[in-house]
C-alpha cells in the first residue's frame, strides 16, 4: 500500500526551496519539482509533476509552473488525470486530441483578410517590384475586403465570390452608379478574381477551408459571367505615326538628359519602356550587338534578346563614354539621380514638356512607341508576321521557334532592326529648311 503524504498547505508549498522533488500531498503522485536557476539572479524554477503509472509504465506528466498553477488547482488537475486513468485514458493522448482541436478551431476562424495577408506575405519576395505588391493589397483593399474581407474563408461561396464582382461601381466625381464591376472595369475585376483564387488555393492548401475554390473560373466562375476577352474594351495607347519620328527625334536630341536618352533608346530598340529602365550595363553584349534581357525584366517573364543596329551601339557606346566622364557610377543605363531605376513617370512628363513645347503635335505615351514599330513594320517592311511580332517583344508560337531560331530568325530580326534604325537617322527638316542627319548630334 502506498504511503500517505500528509497534505502541505499553500504557505508550506510557498516555503520550499530545495532543489529536487516535494511530494505535496491530497493526491497521490503530486510533487512540486524545484530546479536549479539557469544564472545568477534569475528566479528557481518550479513545477508540478504527476509521477504516476501508464500501462505499467511509470510516466511525469507536467501540470503547470508553480505559481501560476496554484496548489488547489495543481491537486483539481492531477484528480482529473488520475481519474482518467483509471478509466483507461491516457491523459498524453488526451492533450494531443485537444490541442489539435484547437489548432483546427483557430483554422476555421481564419477569415479571407487573413489568409490574403499571410498569402501575400508568403509571396512578398516573388513580386517583381513594388507597384507589383502595391497593386495585389490595393485591388483587394478597395474591391474584396469590404464584401467578404472579415468572412470566415471556410464559409465563403462561389455567390460571395459573384458579390465581389459584380458589385455596383460609382462614377467617381458624380458618385451615380455606372455599372457593375465585372462589365465597367473588367480588367480589374479579372484581376481581383485571379488574386482572390490565388487565395482560397493558399487557405486551401493550409487546411483553412475544406470545400472547394469559390473563385475558380472554368467550370464555376465562367458558368455565371461573360469572359472577359469578349467585354474588355481594349485601350490603345497614343503613338506618333511613323512619319512623324524624324522631327520628334530631332527635338528628342536637343535634350541631353538621361529620360530623352532612355526614351531614344526606347524607340531604338521597340521594346517596352519597363525593360529599358531596368536594362544594365551587364546585359548588353558590344561584341555581338546584343541586348540580353533577363526573363525577370519581361512582362511575358522569358528572357528575350534584342539584336542592336550599328546605330544603336554606338548610341550606347557615347552614353557609356559619357557616364564614365561624369563620373556616373551605375549598374543601370539610365541611372536615377540616385541611382536606382528611373521612373515609368520620367519618360512620360519628358514627352508632356516636349507636348508643352509644341515638339510634336499628335497625342503620345511612350508605350506608344511600341505601337509606331509595328506600324512601320506592317506597312513598310515585308517580313513575315512572326518574326514582326518577335522584333517588338511579343510571343512567337513554337513552330516558328523550331523552324527559325536555329537558322535565320534572329538575323532576320538583326536586319530587320537595321532598316529601322536607317529609317529613324532620315534627314529630318526643321522649320527653317536646316536638313540634318538624324545621327548628328543637335
Amino acid at each position: 500500500m502506498p504511503k500517505l503524504i500528509k497534505p502541505m498547505s499553500a504557505k508550506a508549498v510557498d516555503s520550499l526551496t530545495k532543489v529536487g522533488w516535494h511530494a505535496v500531498g491530497g493526491v497521490s503522485g503530486l510533487n512540486l519539482q524545484i530546479r536549479k536557476p539557469n544564472g545568477s539572479g534569475s528566479i528557481t524554477p518550479r513545477s508540478w509533476i504527476l509521477r504516476t503509472h501508464i500501462g505499467g509504465e511509470r510516466v511525469p506528466l507536467g501540470l503547470g509552473s508553480y505559481p501560476q498553477v496554484s496548489l488547489a488547482k495543481a491537486r483539481d488537475l492531477a484528480r482529473e488525470m488520475s481519474n482518467d486513468i483509471q478509466r483507461g485514458i491516457d491523459p498524453r493522448v488526451r492533450r494531443k486530441q485537444i490541442k489539435s482541436d484547437l489548432m483546427a478551431s483557430i483554422a476555421k476562424n481564419k477569415t479571407f483578410k487573413d489568409c490574403a495577408e499571410a498569402y501575400m506575405d508568403a509571396k512578398e519576395s516573388s513580386h517583381t517590384n513594388d507597384k507589383h505588391k502595391k497593386q495585389w493589397r490595393a485591388t483587394l483593399n478597395t474591391y474584396a475586403y469590404p464584401i467578404i474581407g472579415s468572412m470566415l474563408v471556410g464559409d465563403i461561396s462561389m455567390r460571395n465570390v459573384l458579390d465581389v464582382l459584380l458589385q455596383e461601381i460609382q462614377d467617381s466625381k458624380t458618385k451615380k452608379i455606372i455599372g457593375k464591376f465585372w462589365e465597367v472595369k473588367t480588367e480589374t475585376a479579372s484581376r481581383v478574381q485571379q488574386r482572390m483564387k490565388a487565395v482560397f488555393d493558399f487557405a486551401m492548401v493550409n487546411e483553412y477551408r475544406t470545400n472547394n475554390n469559390p473563385a475558380l473560373w472554368e467550370g464555376f466562375l465562367d458558368t455565371q459571367l461573360a469572359s472577359p476577352k469578349k467585354i474588355k474594351t481594349v485601350i490603345h495607347h497614343p503613338s506618333l505615326h511613323y512619319q512623324e519620328l524624324g522631327n520628334f527625334i530631332f527635338n528628342l536630341r536637343r535634350n541631353d538628359s538621361i529620360s530623352a536618352k532612355a526614351l531614344e533608346f526606347l524607340i531604338y530598340s521597340g521594346f517596352r519602356s519597363g525593360s529599358v529602365r531596368l536594362a544594365r550595363w551587364e546585359d548588353i553584349d558590344f561584341d555581338n550587338a546584343v541586348w540580353n534581357i533577363p526573363a525577370i525584366d519581361t512582362k511575358m517573364k522569358v528572357e528575350h534578346t534584342v539584336p542592336l543596329s550599328k546605330a544603336a551601339v554606338r548610341f550606347l557606346q557615347d552614353l557609356n563614354e559619357r557616364q564614365e566622364r561624369d563620373g556616373i557610377s551605375s549598374q543601370y543605363l539610365f541611372p536615377s539621380p540616385t541611382n536606382k531605376t528611373l521612373s515609368d513617370m520620367a519618360l512620360s512628363e519628358l514627352m508632356r514638356g516636349m507636348k508643352e513645347r509644341d515638339e510634336f503635335a499628335s497625342e503620345a505615351v511612350p508605350h506608344g512607341f511600341r505601337s509606331t514599330f509595328r506600324t512601320w513594320m506592317a506597312e513598310q517592311t515585308n517580313y513575315p508576321d512572326e518574326i514582326r511580332k518577335a522584333a517588338n517583344g511579343h510571343k512567337v508560337s513554337d513552330a516558328v521557334k523550331a523552324s527559325y531560331e536555329r537558322t535565320t530568325f534572329f538575323e532576320k530580326r538583326r536586319k530587320l532592326m537595321e532598316e529601322w534604325s536607317a529609317f529613324l537617322d532620315k534627314p529630318s527638316i526643321k522649320k527653317s529648311g536646316d536638313v540634318i542627319p538624324m545621327k548628328k548630334k543637335a
